[in-house]
């Protein structure tokens, strides 16, 4: 152990020194800390909603509502659907990025990329072409092939990036003590995934209980979409809300099981030297059949809804409506732009404080923007409405409504960037700016915010492509005469105008893809940290 020497030297009380207390922040930090709270009490607006609204429901009528044959019925589908899915994206994830990262597959580069690239494509648009190709497809196993074909990337990416920055060495000893090939993989490599494959299982769980269009398409019904069919015929009424308070109860499950299976264990290599590289391990008769698997894959989940959405954009070239498409595309990329800027500006306090002053405070500021993301987007969507209507009702069916929806969907995406460019910006850096004259002021601006700007640009890009792919908030709050991406393909989809969604559906693929390839790569940097 060595004794920092450039640390300032403490005065005074030495006694109170010795015990550790820490000095008072200072003004500044104290206003970020206001604005942190702030932000907090605003992310539980819909957990409020939730809580509220089944208070006020009564305790008899929520028993009636929630224990009836049509919510066993939408929780058993529920339960069923992540049971089957959420395995199979983990053996697909965790297979495909072990081929691409491990073995001597031939394009492993390639195939890094074609393993991500499904993620750009929304799961409404990945049904609509599924059901314009297929159209019998309906029911359960209807919604697991379409939902495991476009959530399977979410294990796939945070499984690859573990994979590249294991340390080989752990490996290499196993086989040295007589294991195979399997027996290492199951008994060694996979144990130091489980915190990959743990939280790409939960971001696969949230996104199925989160998903409308994907399974309305297909008839399937789940807790959102009978929310949203509560919603539009009886406008918020009770029995949606019932419906609306078990989701989230489900969402706070799923984040418990997560929390704990994710266990405590942490795998890092702290010794001394540089980190072998892995030995890949030889495919010889098997690189075949690995290369016709993950071309099957990759067919199924991006070739086939890029070909159908192609098929139909050419197929009705010639009558693009100009005055609907491209006020679509300017008010998607307007409404992301805007939710992108205002979610980085709103989360920076919070990772400020989670960064330069970690505490159980900010971690409990950090949890609560967690939660709220874990809904999804119909709850929020209704909390919103609720909210708006009795309280604000001028505010109802706003632009500013709208994006704030979107800053509490997806602010936990711009706190991981920002908490990743703010630890590679530490406080001292300022201090050697105020030394050398620098006012405190101009010292945060001209070093903490331009180390930070990368991850923050990178932050707000993953928060662009969500919005850009959000449908049920966008549905329920954007206001009149408002024509997204999203809002103008459903339009058309749900009057199976196939023809007239294609142009909408493509241009959102388009979109996606280059953020779709930014979070492959931010991924792939995380994990090296």
């Amino acid at each position: 152990m060595t004794t920092d020497l450039s640390a300032p030297q403490v005065s005074g009380d030495t006694t109170t020194a010795g015990r550790g207390k820490r000095p008072r922040p200072p003004f500044g930090v104290s206003a970020v800390g206001i604005l942190a709270v702030l932000t907090a009490l605003f992310s539980l607006l819909p957990l409020g909603y939730v809580i509220f609204m089944t208070g006020v429901t009564g305790w008899d009528t929520a028993v009636t509502l929630v224990f009836r044959p049509r919510v066993g019925e939408l929780l058993l589908n529920t339960v069923l659907l992540i049971l089957i899915t959420v395995p199979l994206c983990l053996v697909l994830g965790v297979g495909g990025a072990w081929l691409v990262e491990r073995t001597g597959l031939r394009g492993n580069k390639w195939w890094a990329v074609l393993l991500a690239a499904p993620l750009a494509v929304p799961a409404f648009v990945n049904s609509y072409a599924w059901v314009s190709a297929v159209p019998s497809l309906e029911g359960l196993w209807s919604g697991v092939l379409i939902a495991t074909l476009s959530y399977f990337p979410l294990v796939y990416i945070p499984a690859a990036a573990a994979l590249s920055r294991l340390d080989p060495a752990i490996e290499q000893s196993a086989a040295s003590l007589g294991l195979g090939a399997w027996r290492t993989f199951f008994r060694v490599v996979l144990p130091q995934l489980r915190i990959a494959m743990t939280g790409g299982a939960l971001l696969v769980a949230l996104h199925l209980l989160a998903e409308y269009g994907a399974f309305a398409m297909i008839r399937f019904d789940t807790f959102t979409t009978a929310i949203m069919i509560q919603y539009r015929s009886t406008f918020n009424g009770t029995a949606g809300n019932m419906l609306a308070s078990v989701l989230v109860f489900f969402c706070l499950i799923l984040l418990l099981l997560e929390g704990r299976s994710r266990g405590t264990a942490r795998y890092a290599r702290v010794g001394s030297g540089v980190q072998g590289k892995a030995l890949r391990l030889p495919l010889r008769s098997y690189q075949l059949p690995a290369q016709l698997s993950l071309l099957a894959l990759t067919v199924l989940a991006f070739g086939l809804p890029l070909w159908v959405v192609l098929r139909w954009t050419l197929a009705g070239a010639g009558s693009w409506p100009a005055d609907e498409f491209i006020p679509a595309l300017l008010q998607t990329l307007g409404y992301g732009l805007a939710g992108a800027a205002v979610t980085i500006v709103v989360g920076f306090p919070m990772a400020f404080l989670a960064v330069r002053y970690p505490s159980w405070f900010s971690k409990a500021l950090e949890l609560s923007n967690y939660i709220t993301s874990s809904m999804p987007g119909i709850v929020v969507g209704l909390a919103f409405v609720t909210v708006s209507i009795r309280v604000v009702p001028g505010v109802y069916q706003t632009a500013g409504v709208l994006v704030a929806a979107y800053v509490l969907l997806f602010l936990p995406r711009a706190l991981v960037n920002l908490r990743s460019g703010l630890a590679q910006a530490p406080k001292e850096l300022e201090e050697a700016a105020q030394s050398l004259g620098r006012p405190p002021l101009l010292s945060f601006i001209r070093v903490t915010l331009r180390l930070t700007a990368p991850a923050a640009a990178g932050g707000a890009a993953l928060v662009f492509l969500g919005i850009v792919n959000e449908l049920t908030a966008t549905l329920l709050l954007s206001p009149n005469g408002t024509r997204t991406l999203a809002t103008q393909f459903w339009s058309k989809s749900s009057e199976i105008d196939y023809v007239g969604a294609a142009p909408y559906a493509l241009l959102m693929i388009l979109v996606s893809a280059p953020m779709t390839y930014l979070l492959f790569q931010q991924s792939k940097k995380a994990a090296g940290q």
